[in-house]
């Protein structure tokens, strides 16, 4: 069979269906004589005998018709218990927004506020809106009489058949739908005879007749805006609005759909251009506190952190300020979003004021109310077992924030509290009275004896461990950690130990204590943890040098506050969190205040600690007195629960146990006239241990070679010219700060 050049090929080709399929007719042979056949025929199983078809193609193969199985992979949907999939669309008994009284009382007071202020506004403008109604009643007559005369005449009943009948020139037709219009006409126009009859009665009685003030005033308040209502332009309406934009607009599927696809993220846009559906909600959007939530499922493969580190763009494609939409990782799977638009700006929103503020006690063991989230619902924090580190330019609230958790802790009366703020304004002088131990400023001396404390906790921890251990062979520590029993039982020295320093920083920079104690605080984050004692660090300059790495790390609550840049925002809550869409880079300080993204107490999201200003932190501090009075562990005015480890100058004792006469001295010589100055601090100390405390100086610590019986011996010690260098660039480096 041959085909003309440019007619396309549509001859089978072998394995491939032949139905309804047919030859042209310009099909032929090369002799150009070929007949066509029906295929009908083709298909019809080979015969027995060849002979039995004339017209059988030895070369045909006979296609049945195709039988069709089952899928290889059911549906999801199939594989579906029925009673499961009915549960799974039921919808809750009772909406989310109703079942916590604190969702309720969002609702009705935003509803509350809203309806104050346009009654408020509309307040205002009432006389305005009186001599508007009054001008607008007096065309409103006329307009009222002109309508109701053409509503009598039945006009409007069938004037578009009528004019229709006259444009086709049908008189007869015309007149049929005319007689049908006068029929109309006449019951209408004895209705306008009643009501014209009823109106010149009333108005008569209105005016003659002795009719009660409050009747007559009805019948103004009645009439008046009706007539107004009828005679005042279309354009002009009588009251003002509130404002120019709605004062929320509802969160619609189709509103989260349009802002998702303005987000940027590649694999959103390109599900949805190959399916519309690609985004979906399997739960209807709710109200859900002062505001509605959406629960969206994202195209497969595209993560609900993607959308929560582009939440400026989501805003922008909603219409929205920033702090009123708040997108956040939702439980059931990494794709799924859950949406929060408030009523309003979380700037705008008042906060609850803490639920311990009148009354409550605390116990450190269990969950404390600690900050909000956008939806005003309670975040519960926890103390024990945990560190925190909280972190935040200045203005950010962080001082704040880490107050709240210790005016928490002060509520529990077994709770000891050992406080130091290095930037010395006082923020927790109200606390001192609760206080065990209490520092305040940044000079030399109190940073000493914070990083005596630091020395004095890690030796704390030593005595804890083998408390534990004596415990734990009791059977009364079975993990190997404080309980709540052992906490409260008297003498076992297993009370909870709380440790706050804000401005941890200026210890850490510190050109002496600072190396030292960042490496004691590392190891007492690790100890302490089992053992009773936690460390809550506040600092505003989030880097390697002023927070050691190795405290970042093992930190497991983080609180992020305001911070200026990615580095800082990683810092504080780890490696790739900005890259996550964890970013308090978002929140301005001072007007936002109090905002941060809260890591280790569940997922990481923004959270609002609670405020307390000084006045109600007295009024806190003065109940956890009274409990810690009944108690009988509140601390006596001028006492310190601890002996404090010695505070020394390495290097002036250097000076002063130098051997007379040497220009150099070896490590373990300068340890043994150390010791014999100092028994209580350089007692047992090596060489090695020497070393370390000259690393933070600068001092150079070589090899020193002597003769000794005539051999040469060398070890390891210093040099006088280093030593004296070493305490000038000291002394030249206080002189100039």
């Amino acid at each position: 069979m041959t085909h003309t050049p440019n007619e396309p090929d549509r001859r089978p080709t072998p394995g491939q269906e032949l139905h309804d399929f047919e030859w042209s007719e310009r099909d032929q042979d090369e002799r150009g004589d070929a007949e066509v056949v029906p295929l009908d025929s083709r298909r019809r199983p080979r015969p027995v005998d060849d002979t039995d078809d004339e017209f059988f193609d030895h070369e045909t193969v006979a296609v049945t018709d195709r039988v069709l199985g089952p899928p290889v992979d059911p549906s999801d949907e199939d594989a579906v218990p029925v009673v499961a999939r009915t549960a799974q669309r039921r919808a809750p008994i009772i909406p989310a927004w109703l079942r916590t009284w604190q969702s309720i009382r969002a609702m009705i007071a935003w509803q509350a506020r809203d309806a104050a202020y346009a009654l408020g506004y509309h307040c205002v403008r009432s006389p305005k809106y009186l001599v508007k109604t009054l001008w607008y009643a007096i065309p409103g007559v006329f307009v009222s009489i002109g309508r109701l005369l053409h509503w009598a005449t039945a006009e409007e009943g069938n004037w578009a058949l009528r004019q229709y009948a006259a444009d086709r020139n049908d008189p007869e037709m015309w007149l049929k739908l005319d007689r049908q219009r006068q029929r109309q006409s006449r019951w209408r126009w004895s209705v306008v005879l009643v009501l014209t009859v009823a109106a010149l009665a009333g108005l008569l009685v209105f005016l003659v007749a002795d009719l009660p003030d409050w009747a007559r005033l009805g019948a103004l308040v009645l009439a008046i805006p009706l007539l107004a209502r009828a005679g005042r332009p279309a354009d002009s309406p009588i009251t003002d609005r509130v404002n120019e934009a709605p004062r929320y607009r509802k969160l619609t599927a189709e509103l989260v759909r349009r802002a998702l696809l303005h987000c940027g993220i590649s694999g959103i846009t390109q599900a949805v251009s190959k399916d519309p559906n690609a985004i979906s909600f399997p739960q209807e959007i709710h109200r859900d506190g002062p505001g509605h939530l959406a629960i969206v499922d994202l195209p497969f493969g595209v993560e609900a952190a993607e959308v929560v580190a582009r939440r400026g763009r989501l805003a922008s494609a909603m219409r929205l300020p920033l702090d009123q939409v708040w997108p956040e990782p939702a439980a059931g799977h990494p794709g799924r979003l859950a949406l929060w638009v408030g009523y309003e700006p979380a700037s705008q929103m008042k906060q609850p004021p803490w639920p311990l503020l009148r009354d409550g006690q605390v116990d450190v063991f269990k969950p404390f109310p600690f900050a909000t989230t956008p939806r005003m619902e309670t975040v519960n924090a926890e103390l024990v077992f945990r560190n925190w580190l909280v972190g935040g330019q200045p203005g950010s609230g962080k001082t704040f924030g880490l107050r709240l958790a210790v005016l928490a802790a002060a509520l529990d009366p077994r709770a000891e509290l050992r406080i130091y703020e290095l930037k010395g304004v006082g923020d927790f002088k109200v606390l001192e009275p609760v206080c065990t131990e209490y520092g305040n400023g940044f000079d030399d001396e109190t940073i000493a004896r914070c990083a005596a404390m630091f020395a004095w906790l890690y030796k704390e921890c030593e005595r804890r461990s083998k408390r534990i251990a004596h415990y734990h062979a009791l059977g009364k520590a079975p993990e190997n950690k404080v309980t709540p029993e052992l906490a409260s039982l008297k003498g076992s020295g297993l009370h909870p130990l709380i440790v706050a320093v804000d401005e941890i920083q200026e210890l850490f920079l510190h050109p002496q204590y600072g190396k030292e104690a960042g490496e004691v605080c590392e190891k007492v984050i690790k100890l302490g943890r089992a053992l009773g004692v936690i460390l809550l660090l506040g600092t505003q300059i989030p880097d390697k040098d002023s927070l050691p790495t190795g405290i970042t790390r093992n930190v497991n609550t983080r609180y992020c506050m305001s911070v200026a840049d990615q580095t800082a925002n990683d810092m504080i809550l780890g490696t790739s969190m900005y890259k996550q869409g964890y970013r308090a880079t978002v929140f301005q300080p001072v007007m936002e205040a109090g905002w941060g993204i809260l890591a280790g107490l569940g997922k990481p999201a923004a959270r609002r600690s609670y405020y307390l200003d000084t006045n109600d932190a007295d009024k806190v501090v003065a109940r956890a007195k009274r409990l810690r009075g009944l108690a009988g562990t509140l601390p006596e005015p001028g006492t310190q629960a601890r002996e404090d480890a010695p505070v020394f100058d390495v290097l002036a004792d250097l000076a002063e146990v130098w051997p007379a006469g040497e220009t150099a001295a070896w490590n373990e010589a300068l340890c043994a006239r150390l010791t014999e100055l100092r028994p209580d601090v350089y007692a047992g100390w090596k060489s090695e241990q020497l070393t370390s405390a000259l690393k933070p100086h600068g001092l150079r610590v070589g090899d020193i070679g002597r003769r000794i019986d005539g051999k040469p011996v060398t070890r390891r010690g210093i040099r006088l010219d280093d030593l004296t260098e070493a305490i000038a660039e000291r002394n030249r480096q206080k002189r100039s700060g």
